[in-house]
């Protein structure tokens, strides 16, 4: 399936065309051919020790056959999945069904391959409220996938709480088993002992996978083989990618390009945002998932050895052409800070032709007969080109088309980018550790049980007070 391989397309980073105050010139790209030759080293080292699981993932036949399984238990009478879970555990689910179902696949059953999905990533009351009330006249029918490794995650459980006892008191508890499938570790935690204590079938998020690593796992798999996406042709492109990413030659290795040019934009250039801009509706959440990924695992206080290093690019999604008229006049005049990554798609999976231009409209008769794949690829060159002229560094990621092995291409070729630029950062890109004050500080605020914990509260309540002479 060569034709169908993702392609890297970097010339717009050089100095034959943007110049050399913002272009990288051949005598540079050989200091970074030194530099990512040790970096690819080292992460394959790593993922022979087996440091890094997700590596594994592609390649796994239990985890897919497990998914598999379930979906044969649960998959017949049931209208709708909702699938509880946060950042890692949510990201991924509506990436992967935005990429590769129908817009419409809520709404019309015509073009829908299985259930409805709902992935409610967040808590707030009236969007949690508002699809409780509509969920309980179809509660029979709706399976809900909690998602969580520990249990602890103070949303998702606070969810997860509200629906079970929904289904208790509406279904029984034989209904709520029926009902519910908990995705968590394989033997500790609060969800996993919730589960046996409650008998609920459940799938495993595996040992050392961490969230925003999770999506190849029944943490991504399972709602979208539900939902009728293909999981082997899925796993297959990110084995097709995996064959790619091993390779120490920066010019043959996609994943060591993008990190190589991130990393030295933002460490010797000053370029300390990354945006990243799809020309397809299609792939726009894979940015937000992106976003997750390269943030947590590369903005970090302590590089590898404890010293502080505060780094890390900050990465930012627009979608065209939407954000043409909304972000590219900063892109463009604003500051010259940033490293472009567009997502162009070569052949969309329908196509529309414009009809005739009405009369009296001759400034509009040149769209006439033309397609919206077609104009949609025009205003990303345009973009891009508009870019270029102000010197502005270009990545683009060529889809020749949206399918479940490319999606599975692309997400496998920027973990493993974010495994290699945490080596040229020199940071550790599979911790969060200042995700877990935040945590820490939501249970005490909740009251919490524990000394340490009404400590934390005490000390948190005074700074967060509202003064009102602050207040206009």
């Amino acid at each position: 399936m060569a034709n169908s391989n993702l392609r890297l397309y970097w010339k717009n980073v050089t100095a034959a065309a943007i110049g050399k105050e913002h272009g990288i010139t051949p005598a540079a790209f050989r200091k970074l051919a030194g530099r990512v030759r040790k970096a690819v080293a080292r992460v394959n080292q790593e993922r022979e020790a087996g440091a890094t699981p997700y590596r594994d993932l592609p390649r796994s036949k239990k985890h897919p056959q497990a998914v598999k399984d379930m979906v044969a238990q649960v998959r017949n009478g049931c209208e709708n999945l909702v699938v509880l879970g946060i950042g890692g555990s949510a990201l991924g689910n509506i990436a992967l069904q935005t990429a590769l179902n129908s817009p419409l696949h809520n709404l019309d059953e015509a073009q829908r391959q299985g259930p409805r999905l709902f992935v409610l990533d967040n808590i707030d009351p009236v969007q949690f409220g508002a699809f409780l009330k509509w969920a309980e006249k179809g509660l029979d029918r709706t399976v809900w996938n909690v998602i969580s490794k520990s249990g602890e995650t103070a949303e998702t459980a606070a969810q997860f709480m509200i629906v079970r006892q929904m289904l208790l008191n509406k279904l029984g508890h034989d209904g709520y088993r029926r009902q519910v499938i908990a995705t968590t570790d394989v033997s500790r935690g609060v969800l996993r002992r919730i589960s046996a204590n409650d008998g609920l079938r459940t799938l495993v998020v595996p040992e050392g996978v961490g969230g925003r690593f999770s999506v190849l796992s029944p943490v991504g798999l399972f709602s979208a083989a539900m939902c009728g996406i293909d999981i082997d042709l899925l796993l297959a492109g990110a084995r097709a990618m995996d064959a790619r990413v091993k390779s120490e030659d920066l010019y043959a290795n996609p994943a060591a390009m993008i990190a190589a040019l991130n990393c030295h934009y933002y460490q010797e250039r000053g370029k300390n945002i990354a945006v990243m801009m799809p020309y397809s509706f299609q792939l726009k959440d894979l940015t937000d998932w992106y976003r997750q990924l390269w943030a947590e695992s590369l903005g970090k206080a302590q590089d590898r050895k404890g010293r502080a290093v505060h780094v890390g690019p900050t990465p930012v999604n627009a979608l065209g052409a939407t954000d043409q008229h909304s972000q590219i006049q900063l892109y463009r005049e604003g500051p010259n800070d940033k490293l472009f990554t567009f997502l162009e798609v070569e052949r969309f999976s329908r196509e529309i032709t414009i009809g005739p231009a009405p009369a009296g409209a001759s400034e509009v008769e040149f769209l006439a007969g033309k397609t919206l794949g077609a104009l949609l690829n025009s205003e990303k060159q345009a973009s891009e080109y508009a870019l270029l002229i102000n010197e502005r560094p270009c990545l683009t990621i060529v889809f020749p088309e949206i399918t479940a092995y490319t999606v599975g291409q692309f997400i496998y070729l920027y973990e493993v980018a974010t495994s290699i630029a945490g080596v040229l950062l020199d940071v550790n890109p599979y911790d969060q550790p200042a995700v877990e004050l935040g945590k820490e500080v939501t249970r005490a605020l909740e009251g919490k049980p524990g000394a340490d914990y009404e400590d934390l509260a005490r000390e948190v309540q005074s700074p967060m007070k509202k003064d009102r002479e602050y207040l206009v």
